[in-house]
């Protein structure tokens, strides 16, 4: 018979693993004495941007990351650990954890996961840094539109100009 610490221990572990595996982002962060209160309204946050934070014991953590390809995450754990999984804007998630180490100086970004490319610290802050989503479309679409716009833009210029001479050779000939 097995022993509910060993299947509790199991399914923490497979927790982890599928969350990994499932997300295309997760980010890891460390803590230390915070406010359960900040921490909750860290969770709500998380949750208003479709994101998931999930507390394992750094234990499990190390065990459930030993054999797979972001087995480097398990070494900058220290006190409390959290992962953060979403398939959401990563640039927005990262901003947001980002924020809240600012106000808190024991919470700390060390890293993740991002499209089976694992992210170091400096990697997460480039990513805070990013505009969000809807701001890098924007400017793609623009970056898109230039040329057509400045085609139309000389097309009707040289129509303008054309109107313009026409206008001009009328009222030489007496016309309107």
């Amino acid at each position: 018979m097995t022993k509910a610490g060993t299947v509790y221990r199991k399914k923490v572990i497979k927790t982890i693993k599928d969350g990994v595996d499932a997300s295309p982002v997760t980010l890891v962060a460390n803590y230390n004495k915070i406010p359960s209160g900040d921490i909750s309204s860290l969770r709500k946050s998380l949750r208003q941007k479709k994101a998931k934070m999930y507390v394992p014991r750094n234990s499990l953590l190390k065990v459930a990351l030993k054999d797979t390809d972001y087995a480097q995450l398990a070494e900058a754990l220290n006190g409390q650990t959290a992962l953060v999984w979403t398939a959401a804007d990563a640039s927005e998630i990262a901003k947001l954890l980002v924020k809240f180490a600012e106000k808190n100086e024991t919470f700390v970004v060390t890293g993740g996961v991002f499209e089976k490319g694992l992210l170091r610290k400096e990697d997460v802050k480039r990513l805070a840094d990013l505009p969000s989503r809807e701001v890098l479309l924007t400017q793609l679409l623009g970056t898109l539109q230039a040329p057509m716009t400045r085609l139309a833009r000389a097309l009707n210029g040289k129509t303008t100009d054309l109107i313009l001479i026409l206008k001009q050779l009328s009222e030489k000939r007496g016309g309107n």
